[in-house]
């Protein structure tokens, strides 16, 4: 019984340390064709994804000039408003020009979409300011210009920040 149960083993150990090695041979192979696949798709991924993004960022870059405060008085003009239409109109401007481009956050950095909005919390602050600094019959050229004094002494628009920070951070990514 002995003799039969070394011989057992004698069979068995052989058979088993070659199917360990063939397990683990396989496994490793496994394991690196699985990478070499997750490393393809992220390269097919970002050839799919990177002009999105950069995309993104122009789009807010564009949605950050568009709300500066003297890019916005050019093209919304006061003209026939008193203040509080034109305040009303500006602000309107602002969130429909913000909503239309809430969607590129997805692509961007977080920080980068904080920036951004803070800039656009930043210039309603600065019309609703400008606002209640004039007096009740204003008109609409008086909060315009009172915009655009607060501009002059601010010595930058307050899309500024944002798109230093935005523009760092493309020439990062590229």
């Amino acid at each position: 019984m002995q003799e039969y149960i070394l011989n057992f083993l004698m069979a068995i150990v052989p058979a088993a340390i070659v199917l360990l090695s063939m397990y683990l041979v396989i496994k490793a192979y496994l394991d690196k064709e699985t990478q070499r696949r997750v490393l393809d798709i992220r390269l097919k991924n970002t050839d799919i994804v990177l002009p999105i993004r950069l995309q993104a960022y122009e789009r807010i870059c564009l949605l950050l000039e568009r709300i500066a405060p003297s890019n916005l008085l050019i093209r919304v003009s006061p003209a026939g408003q008193n203040a509080v239409e034109f305040q009303y109109t500006l602000l309107a401007e602002i969130r429909s020009e913000f909503s239309h481009n809430v969607s590129q956050q997805v692509y961007m950095s977080e920080a980068a979409w904080e920036h951004v909005k803070q800039a656009k919390e930043d210039v309603v602050t600065m019309v609703n300011k400008a606002f209640h600094e004039l007096p009740e019959n204003a008109k609409g050229t008086d909060l315009a210009k009172r915009i655009l004094e607060t501009v002059i002494a601010q010595n930058s628009d307050p899309t500024t920040p944002a798109l230093t920070f935005i523009k760092r951070e493309i020439n990062q990514i590229f």
